[in-house]
């Protein structure tokens, strides 16, 4: 299969994740990707064990150059890698390519086809234009965290960089629309990614529960708010399950699984309102029920009545999930010196085909000096 984006070529101006992270999926769908570095190379080179896991997981495949934009001679190579290139994308702070002659008006006024992507904390067109941002900032002033969290607890952030990946996501759509866009008007275009915005929009549903509800969404820990059981945790002999039966069909066939009837003519669990009130004490009866069994006869028995439930995986356990190597997402990719590590791939296939990330992660610097850079 020829890779949908085959013979695209992308200039990453990238550090950390939102950049290399949509340059990363641009490149697994075919596109070449020039990544551009500073001489200390992309700031999550020297920031340790979680830096080095940036890297491998958004690296793969990209050719890298270091060139020092300060230096005439090499923002002259930058200028002809980007004459010959369909998209930039970049995340340096604000207008720090503007200012050295590589903002999107100076590089479309040379090539009027390119693609150019911006990705910022904040969008530029508010007050928080030139503030440092974050993907915890994002979380933070998105109102993510305000709804993550146990009910009496503290405000949490998501245990991954949320913002920054869903950016990332929407840099790739917005590229890919532009892409398609200039095949039908010859124009590139200059797109804008705040991670703000990204995590605003993470949370569309929120939003329509705001407004439908009237109240403020809050922390509500795993259970749903409304509806019981729903998303609850459930212990089992050998470890730990999530449960949703909320429906009355779905909560009458629970109640008759677990051999616990009479919970159907109990006013405590009569409808989901009467549910959520006595949710402790329904999740207690819950529990007594299956935490006798194993996990793997609580999951086979509930899903063979049509139950929603599934079981809390550590990474090691997702590893080696039956449906996890039946689909391929997890893949091998080759690191800077040679050692291969499991990657994800593309969470989706195309004509029956995963893309594959056997593709090495490159040093620093490590195509600097291939011939044609250089004045390219």
């Amino acid at each position: 299969m020829i890779p949908p984006l085959a013979g695209v070529r992308v200039v990453e101006f990238g550090h950390y994740i939102a950049a290399p992270a949509a340059t990363q999926m641009l490149s697994d769908l075919g596109a070449e990707v020039i990544k551009i570095e500073p001489p200390t190379g992309d700031q999550a080179r020297g920031i340790g064990a979680y830096g080095e896991g940036i890297v491998l997981a958004y690296n793969r495949g990209k050719r890298s150059i270091v060139l020092d934009l300060k230096q005439a001679g090499d923002r002259e190579t930058a200028l002809g890698l980007i004459a010959e290139a369909d998209v930039v994308v970049q995340n340096l702070r604000a207008d720090a390519l503007a200012r050295l002659g590589l903002g999107p008006d100076d590089l479309r006024t040379a090539n009027p086809r390119l693609v150019y992507v911006s990705i910022r904390g904040f969008t530029s067109r508010g007050p928080s234009a030139h503030r440092a941002g974050l993907d915890i900032a994002a979380q933070a002033e998105s109102g993510l965290m305000s709804i993550t969290g146990e009910l009496d607890g503290d405000p949490l952030r998501v245990g991954f960089p949320v913002a920054d990946v869903a950016a990332s996501y929407a840099v790739v759509q917005v590229v890919l629309a532009a892409l398609l866009r200039r095949e039908r008007t010859g124009e590139g275009g200059v797109a804008e990614v705040s991670l703000l915005d990204a995590a605003i929009h993470l949370q569309s549903a929120m939003w329509g529960e705001w407004h439908a509800s009237g109240q403020e969404p809050r922390r509500k820990g795993n259970g749903q708010a409304t509806v019981a059981p729903a998303a609850d945790l459930v212990r089992t002999a050998d470890g730990t399950i999530v449960l949703s039966a909320y429906t009355a069909d779905h909560f009458a066939r629970l109640c008759r699984l677990i051999d616990r009837k009479w919970m159907l003519d109990d006013p405590r669990f009569a409808d989901n309102p009467a549910r959520v009130a006595n949710r402790e004490a329904l999740l207690a009866e819950i529990s007594r029920a299956l935490g006798v069994l194993r996990t793997e006869e609580c999951l086979a028995m509930l899903a063979g009545h049509g139950i929603v439930a599934a079981e809390v995986r550590t990474y090691q356990d997702v590893a080696e999930a039956p449906d996890v190597l039946a689909s391929g997402v997890l893949t091998t990719g080759v690191g800077p010196d040679g050692d291969r590590y499991t990657v994800p791939s593309l969470p989706f296939t195309l004509d029956g085909v995963t893309v594959e990330a056997d593709r090495a992660v490159p040093r620093a610097g490590a195509d600097s000096d291939a011939p044609g850079w250089r004045g390219a």
